[in-house]
Parts: C-alpha cells; sequence; structure tokens
C-alpha cells in the first residue's frame, strides 16, 4: 500500500487551490479523480474533474462494490472513490492526493490509517466563506445558503483531521501545507 493525501474542507475554503499548487509542486503527488453522480458544471470534463455517473449508474457500482468510500453529500448527489483510481495511481509508484467532502475525508483517513495524512483547509470564518461562494457565482442563493449551513456543521469535525491549515493567506497556506506534505512523505521542498 502507498500513502495517501487527503484534503478536506467546506466548499469555498480554498482547498482545491491549494491541491492544484501542490500538483503543479511535486510530480510524485497525482490526483485522484472523484466519482460523482451531479451533471457537469461549467467546463468540467469527465474523467478529469469527475467521473460522471448517472444515479442508476453510480448506485450500480456501488452494488458491485466498485468504490474504497462513497457517500451522498447532498440529497439525490453522490460522490465516490474508485478503487480503480487507487490501483492506477499506486501502480505507479506515486502518492495519491484525495480533495473530498469532509465526511469522505474522515472515511478515507480511517480506511487508509497511519499511510493517510488527512488535512482540514478552514476557511477564516463564515462570512469570509460566505463571500467566497457568492464571489464564484456558479450557484444559486439558496444553493449558497446550503452549502453555507453545511459548513458550519463541517467545521466541528476539524479536530478528527490530522492538520488543520487556516486558509486567510493563500500563500501562507499553500507553504504550510507543502511543509506538513514534506515531513508526512519525505519530499524535498
Amino acid at each position: 500500500m502507498g500513502k495517501v493525501l487527503i484534503f478536506s474542507a467546506p466548499s469555498g475554503s480554498g482547498k482545491t487551490t491549494i491541491v492544484r499548487a501542490l500538483l503543479e509542486r511535486f510530480p510524485q503527488l497525482e490526483f485522484s479523480v472523484s466519482a460523482t453522480s451531479r451533471a457537469p458544471r461549467g467546463t468540467e470534463r469527465d474523467g478529469v474533474d469527475y467521473h460522471f455517473f448517472t444515479q442508476e449508474e453510480f448506485m450500480q457500482a456501488v452494488a458491485e462494490e466498485r468504490f474504497v468510500e462513497w457517500e451522498e453529500v447532498y440529497k439525490g448527489t453522490c460522490y465516490g472513490t474508485l478503487r480503480s483510481e487507487v490501483e492506477r495511481i499506486w501502480a505507479k509508484g506515486h502518492v495519491i492526493v484525495f480533495d473530498v467532502d469532509v465526511i469522505g475525508g474522515l472515511n478515507l483517513k480511517r480506511i487508509f490509517g497511519d499511510d493517510a495524512c488527512a488535512i482540514f483547509i478552514m476557511p477564516p470564518s463564515i462570512e469570509e466563506l460566505r463571500r467566497r461562494l457568492e464571489g464564484r457565482a456558479t450557484d444559486a442563493p439558496e444553493v449558497i445558503e446550503r452549502r453555507v449551513a453545511k459548513a458550519e456543521f463541517e467545521l466541528t469535525k476539524a479536530p478528527g483531521f490530522d492538520r488543520v491549515v487556516v486558509n486567510d493567506d493563500l500563500t501562507a497556506a499553500i507553504e504550510e501545507t507543502v511543509g506538513i506534505l514534506c515531513d508526512f512523505t519525505g519530499f524535498d521542498r
């Protein structure tokens, strides 16, 4: 079994931006593309941003035990980690990077144990989180309200992670995360 890095955060915390910076800097890391039952947003591409399944296809994959873990994150919208992704990345000798929701992150940490470093990206405040979500201009106001309400719950889960990085300054948050990654993997800065 190889090592895995798990990144979780409430939507709008900057987790994906931090993960992208790490992937650019460390070629030994490889992103695990999650599966989802939701439709693509904007320019998202199947197999690159997500593996897009219909709800029926997703539930068939669950029945076939094709997921390491999965959950219904929002009513009618499922996300999961395909076993084939984990096997593909480890076969190359790479460290897997997961960018998953908070419950998925805790599940992956439980599954991978000491071979995983789980990092929670914390927004500076709920107010800043709301501002970031509104600034994206990708979600309707009721969706933003649902994401903010979920974030309040997710923040209570931060102590279950190995490390917490507060993203109030993106450059500093990336550098703090690089330090955590290097300590865990043995990579040179």
